[in-house]
């Protein structure tokens, strides 16, 4: 039987992109578009460059398992760090001839041809026989409703659009929104202010650990010197950190217990003045939100310039803030750290199943996937890192990987002339929803708090089973659970 090459296009170049582009060509597929709405690869890496930045997870697990890289400069790398990182490993497997960047999708539709027409920003139309949405979660900043926004005579910034340019050194700023965000931003520009008033809606739970800590004298050499070493090194931080997370978040053991214990003491420790622990103890059981790590923040909120407001925001005026108590505090700069539209993964692209349906209109009530990467209603489309991922678990580069692997049996299947069309069927994909609603049951996710986790419909988007079950249900797809011709 003759083979036919599967046209492949994959919407973004940040973690699950990158992956699932060398994933895709190991296995031997050679038409292979990547479309990157911004002006290089990373991702969320790329779109955030605020001050502070920095990942929360500790470099040597935060990579790619086939680009292993031994010369971190810190044991939590910076947003610049990880963005040349995810630059250079593109460079160096050859992936920067597959991908466009500055080309922003905002259509695709399954057409009577049982294609994809993918539509540019630029007018430009792509056919594809498969499309894959690695489009990523936190990449949609969140505005707030504010009354008098628009009116402030100063700079309004929101962390994920920085403007490098934007001066805050001997300035009167303004913080809005707390989590890893708001913690860091604020960390980073206490020590340069005028004065810096950080606005908390809900106060975080904060670890403590020594974030800014350089990676030890010699390990470099070890690691470039010894890769096997350093690949089992890799495994035994991704896969322990895992499991030690899985168990921590999924189940109500002495670990999270123990976990919860060290939340607390840090804020009991690192504050001493009773007023402001007060603002800063949270209403909720610690781990329930994505958790903050910090090692200066409480540091830089005890400081003589900054302030902690608790009360709410009545309005912005043309030159500060004003918020319900009547109190009116000067600022010359606003910024936002108020995160993202999180639950809308490939949107605002307009994508259009079979049949007309729209992802609007299939996901009504909330994001649905099966197994967090294919969608009843919408053929030949597969997500990698969709609905239910592990961002509060799992590491999302491996996660990334298996996705792929599993799509690319897929497409292994369409070369050879087994398929023309793969479509999951809407049973498969609800009880596959169900398994996960009675999961999320003893997570500490479930244990009441707002958070950036829950949908409109108030589902906790995310993983609730361990890094085994995952590699079970993604080790080789299950025919009975969809449609195929």
């Amino acid at each position: 039987m003759t083979e036919r090459e599967p046209r492949v296009v994959i919407i973004g170049a940040g973690v699950a992109g990158i992956t699932t582009a060398h994933v895709l060509r190991e296995r031997g597929f050679t038409d292979i578009t990547v479309l990157e709405k911004g002006s290089d690869v990373g991702g969320v890496w790329y779109w955030n460059h605020y001050p502070g930045l920095r990942c929360d997870v500790p470099s040597q697990i935060y990579q790619f398992g086939f680009a292993p890289k031994p010369d971190w400069q810190h044991a939590w790398a910076t947003g610049a760090a990880i963005q040349r990182y995810h630059r250079d490993v593109v460079e160096q497997l050859g992936l920067a001839e597959l991908i466009r960047l500055d080309t922003e999708v905002t259509d695709a539709q399954w057409d009577e041809d049982r294609h994809w027409a993918v539509t540019t920003a630029a007018g430009e139309q792509l056919v594809a026989d498969f499309l894959i949405c690695a489009t990523g979660v936190l990449h949609h900043p969140f505005i707030p409703e504010i009354p008098g926004l628009a009116d402030f005579a100063g700079p309004v910034v929101h962390t994920a659009r920085w403007d490098d340019e934007l001066v805050t050194d001997g300035r009167r700023i303004a913080v809005i929104g707390t989590g890893s965000t708001g913690v860091q931003v604020v960390s980073a520009l206490q020590p340069d202010a005028a004065s810096i008033d950080h606005y908390v809606r809900s106060a975080q739970w904060i670890l403590w650990a020594p974030t800014s800590v350089r990676q030890f004298p010699g390990v470099a050499a070890l690691l470039a010197r010894f890769p096997k070493l350093h690949r089992r090194l890799y495994r035994l931080m991704a896969f322990g950190g895992s499991a030690l997370l899985t168990d921590v978040t999924t189940r109500p053991s002495w670990r999270r217990r123990a976990v919860q214990a060290y939340a607390r003491a840090c804020l009991r420790i690192q504050l001493r003045n009773k007023d402001l622990r007060a603002k800063l103890q949270p209403d909720y059981e610690p781990l329930c939100k994505r958790q903050v790590v910090s090692g200066t923040y409480y540091r830089a909120i005890r400081a003589d310039n900054a302030d902690l407001i608790t009360e709410g925001i009545a309005e912005v005026t043309p030159h500060g803030i004003r918020t319900a108590d009547g109190t009116h505090r000067d600022t010359d700069v606003i910024v936002l750290a108020t995160g993202f539209h999180a639950h809308n993964y490939m949107r605002p692209m307009r994508l259009q199943g079979r049949d007309g349906i729209s992802i609007d209109d299939a996901w009504a009530k909330g994001p649905r996937a099966y197994q967090m990467t294919a969608i009843p209603g919408f053929p030949n489309l597969f997500t990698v890192l969709g609905p239910n991922s592990p961002t509060g678990s799992i590491s999302l580069q491996y996660t990334s990987e298996l996705t792929a692997r599993y799509i690319a049996q897929w497409l292994t299947k369409f070369r050879t002339g087994e398929l023309t069309t793969v479509e999951v069927t809407d049973q498969a994909t609800t009880r596959f929803n169900d398994d996960v609603a009675i999961a999320m049951g003893p997570t500490v996710w479930n244990t009441g708090c707002n958070s950036w986790y829950l949908t409109d419909g108030g589902n906790v988007d995310l993983w609730p089973f361990d890094r085994a079950t995952m590699k079970a249900m993604l080790g080789s797809p299950d025919p009975a659970a969809f449609h195929l011709s």
